[in-house]
């Protein structure tokens, strides 16, 4: 049977001869995703996504050796590949929150993504490019390669982490609920808590609970790359 690897990055021999197959490894994972997508990762069986199939079990055997293969198909796909840049005519600065916008909207898209990209695993032709990506938008500013590899990490941090949150907010009803029961929580005991309570009020005078998720990604994405600006200028200037 094909290994991760081999199915991630196409290696596996394929077959010449023969009807044409009912069933394709791409229609597969695309199946799963929706079906993801839909209901959450608890929902992903082999057997429920046979059944969305019309197929048996067995049959999807025939393309993917089991569940572990599959969501690394599944992840490698929603990922998707990253956003076209002009590279060093649009400046790194640019090119980095351009790359760390649209993986912030893949996650959201994709929120089960975050959690099967955990970990030390096989990583795929489309996740390789985004850090392609964002390595080539680094280009010339002086950074060393461990530098550039750990800002990748930061920005990816960052977006997954807001990621999350947006997530585990949900919608404005809910958002507004949770803004609800923490006003009630700092009116009972919001002369214990002082600073939170006037960092909340600011928040809360500024922008919406629903907003604040997204008014949080631009603030950290700024700092980071505001930090970056003052180290390359460092490495650029000597």
């Amino acid at each position: 049977m094909p290994t991760t690897v081999e199915l991630l990055w196409g290696t596996t021999a394929r077959r010449k001869r023969g009807p044409k197959p009912a069933l394709t490894l791409d229609g597969i994972v695309a199946e799963a995703i929706a079906l993801v997508d839909a209901e959450g990762l608890s929902a992903l069986s082999m057997q429920r996504l046979a059944e969305r199939l019309g197929f048996t079990k067995m049959s999807l055997y025939r393309y993917v050796p089991g569940k572990e293969q599959l969501t690394a198909l599944m992840v490698d796909a929603a990922i998707g590949e990253p956003p076209r840049s002009d590279g060093a005519k649009a400046g790194w600065r640019s090119g980095l929150r351009h790359w760390v916008e649209a993986i912030f909207e893949r996650y959201r898209a994709h929120p089960w993504t975050i959690e099967l990209t955990l970990g030390i695993r096989p990583i795929g032709p489309n996740e390789m490019s985004w850090t392609e990506a964002a390595l080539t938008a680094l280009d010339g500013t002086g950074l060393t390669g461990p530098e550039r590899l750990d800002t990748i990490v930061l920005l990816n941090g960052h977006a997954r982490s807001l990621a999350q949150q947006v997530e585990s907010v949900g919608d404005g009803d809910a958002a507004t609920r949770f803004a609800e029961q923490f006003a009630a929580m700092m009116t009972a005991a919001g002369d214990r808590f002082p600073a939170v309570s006037a960092a909340f009020a600011e928040e809360s005078a500024a922008v919406s609970p629903a907003a604040a998720p997204g008014a949080a990604f631009d603030f950290g994405v700024d700092r980071i790359l505001d930090g970056l600006a003052v180290l390359i200028a460092k490495r650029t200037n000597r």
